[in-house]
């Protein structure tokens, strides 16, 4: 067993200075790694294992640049001990494992295979080696192959072998260490470490009470985003404020998640999309993560959704999860007009009105086609409907969304991809009718304790739930319309209270 000791010096450990992450190159010899980065120290493997400075050292990011990653190996127990420490190595143990797993090498083949055949489809060869170092690649071409790879393989160096038996795939990954880099290839690497670092990466001066680094996920080239450009700002500043550092990030920075202490997702999530690997990694690797991978996985399907409201007897409209065995039923248990719901449908899309049979049973035809299971659900008219914001099993805020022009829905989605809204009134939560915010906060409570957007609808005296979005609208003058600025600082100091319950629960030496 490796135990780190002083050797009876007596120099204090590293310290974390303003928040900033350390940064350390951890390599068998610095001989390896010939190249001088501000910011970034260069470290000796064994030190690294067995100097007290580096296992006392907290908040540290630990790129792994050994020779070998075997079983083991000094390499193997650089990313192990990290992990130990709670610093966040690259790559992890995990991904060293990834990397042996052919099945795993097999699905990221598959999931990469439309941008494999596009950057590789016009070589002669049948084998192609491809070097990635930091997300880059020599000859641009292959840059967003580059790119991809180090988001799914997270580790510094990389060489992937492609072969062509009628179209390409991947053989095999590996990750190199510094000495595996033809020199022709070193100033190359040198430039793309100094640009990975030039970011996050780098320990350097920062706002004097920055204690933690958070990455908010947002794509400023949606449509539909739940937060616009105003509340991101309000966000950062409110972090700020907190001690807490913020960057916005979008889903091309997956490699650097390991970067941040905690992950703000601002964007529609899905789970076969990059928000939810996003969210699983975060999670897995210790971060505070909004919204969690389990929050996704429940809020994104309407069909788990309203099992769950049944189970706990959470009132909602008469529903009927569907099925090709049960659609004789659904008009005599729901009658018309009805709605109809793909189990993942988001901001309208996928959940219509059916008025005849006719146009249900063309409307199923279709709908079987993407889901083996479908929702049906009464149609209850209402002018608008109750959006109750929960964070932390608290309510947040209030609105009343009500429905656009003309039409039943709070959105009506148009051909190009456009959507036209309703007006909106935001109230204090102890305004709102006391009923929805109960029966908002118990069907949230059913998901977990993030942030949470339940939509109630009002019939007479009673309250219905709808649904509980995962990602619920925080746009500057809409839900912040009462709380204003406070809404923001209350979202920022839920995070900080999780960063703080973490650093606490890290064990001491």
């Amino acid at each position: 067993m490796i135990v780190a000791t002083n050797n009876g010096t007596d120099e204090k450990p590293l310290q974390r200075k303003d928040g900033a992450m350390s940064t350390l190159i951890v390599a068998n010899s610095p001989k390896d790694w010939p190249f001088e980065i501000p910011g970034v120290e260069i470290v000796d493997a064994w030190d690294y294992l067995t100097q007290s400075e580096y296992s006392d050292l907290r908040g540290a990011k630990v790129l792994n640049l050994c020779r070998s990653y075997s079983y083991q190996s000094t390499g193997y127990y650089v990313s192990l001990l990290a992990e130990a420490r709670g610093h966040k190595p690259i790559p992890s143990i995990q991904t060293l494992q990834d990397i042996r797993s052919q099945s795993i090498v097999r699905v990221v083949s598959d999931d990469l295979d439309d941008l494999v055949q596009e950057c590789l489809g016009s070589l002669h060869s049948e084998e192609f080696e491809l070097s990635v170092y930091f997300g880059r690649n020599m000859a641009k071409k292959y840059d967003r192959l580059a790119l991809q790879l180090f988001n799914l393989f997270q580790a510094p160096l990389i060489r992937v072998k492609f072969g062509k038996n009628k179209k390409w795939s991947i053989r095999s990954v590996k990750a190199i260490s510094g000495q595996d880099v033809p020199e022709s290839h070193r100033p190359f690497v040198a430039e793309a470490a100094a640009k990975h670092f030039s970011g996050r990466a780098v320990s350097k001066p920062k706002k004097a009470r920055s204690r933690y680094d958070m990455a908010i996920l947002w794509d400023a080239t949606a449509q539909n985003t739940p937060s616009d450009e105003a509340a991101l700002k309000k966000f950062i500043k409110a972090g700020t404020s907190m001690g807490i550092e913020v960057e916005v990030i979008s889903k091309d920075d997956y490699g650097r998640l390991l970067e941040f202490d905690a992950l703000f997702i601002r964007e529609t999530t899905g789970i076969n999309d990059h928000t939810y690997r996003f969210s699983r990694t975060a999670a897995n690797e210790g971060l505070v993560v909004m919204d969690d991978p389990q929050s996704i996985a429940r809020c994104t399907n309407k069909v788990f959704l309203a099992e769950l409201m049944e189970r706990h007897e959470i009132p909602t409209p008469k529903t009927l999860v569907l099925h090709e065995d049960n659609v004789d039923e659904v008009v005599a248990k729901l009658g018309f007009p009805m709605v109809l719901k793909k189990p993942d449908s988001a901001f309208s899309q996928g959940v219509v009105k059916m008025k005849t049979e006719d146009e249900l049973r063309e409307r199923l035809k279709e709908f079987f086609e993407e889901s083996e299971l479908l929702v049906a659900q009464e149609f209850l008219p209402t002018e608008f409907d109750w959006r109750i914001g929960i964070l932390d099993r608290r309510p947040l805020f209030a609105c009343k969304y009500f429905m656009a022009p003309g039409h039943w829905q709070i959105i009506q989605q148009e051909k190009t991809g456009d959507g036209r809204y309703g007006k909106y009134e935001t109230l204090p939560v102890e305004l709102a009718p006391r009923k929805a915010v109960s029966v908002a906060l118990k069907a949230a409570n059913l998901i977990g304790d993030g942030l949470y957007g339940v939509d109630v609808k009002q019939s007479g005296g009673n309250f219905y739930v709808i649904e509980v979005n995962d990602n619920p609208n925080i746009e500057q003058g809409v839900e912040d319309s009462i709380l204003r600025d406070d809404l923001y600082h209350r979202i920022m100091a839920c995070f900080l209270a999780r960063l703080e319950r973490r650093r606490a629960w890290v064990p001491a030496e």
